[in-house]
């Protein structure tokens, strides 16, 4: 059986920042990885649940909007997968980090915070999606890995 794209990283060396994980055609996947992989710190599902609400609607309102074909989280609950038609990489990480600071600055509601819009709303938590923003946008100012590829050994 093939084996995906995915399973061929080494995930002992991959830490948090932004990398290109494969690119489809005119579909590039982004892995935003909020966490290094295997070592215990994981997202909690209500971090993960709600920082998915809050970027997704962000990001599809964005410059970039009409680009996004998919955001969410990765099983391992190490970060996300995002999905671009016809990316740009500096305009993609540009998106994330305005993204990301939008989060951090959300007041009121989480978006879809109902029994109508979501199937599991009642596990929703705006402080810890805050909290995981606030990390990752540290990452990414940080050390912006403008070839966004992957570390080896």
């Amino acid at each position: 059986m093939e084996r995906i794209a995915s399973f061929e990283v080494d995930h002992r060396y991959i830490v948090p920042g932004i990398y290109l994980s494969r690119i489809d055609g005119d579909i590039t996947t982004y892995d935003l990885r909020t966490r290094k992989p295997n070592c215990g710190d994981f997202m909690s599902d209500s971090t993960m649940h709600t920082f998915e609400h809050l970027f997704a609607t962000y990001v599809r309102n964005s410059e970039i909007g009409s680009k996004v074909i998919y955001f969410g989280p990765m099983g391992c609950a190490t970060g996300f997968y995002l999905l671009i038609r016809n990316a740009d990489h500096g305009e993609t990480l540009k998106t994330v980090i305005s993204v990301l600071e939008q989060i951090i600055n959300h007041k009121g509601e989480v978006f879809g915070n109902s029994e109508i819009e979501c199937g599991n709303y009642k596990s929703l938590n705006l402080s810890a999606a805050v909290s995981e923003a606030e990390g990752y946008l540290a990452v990414l100012k940080a050390n912006q890995n403008t070839d966004f590829k992957y570390p080896v050994k």
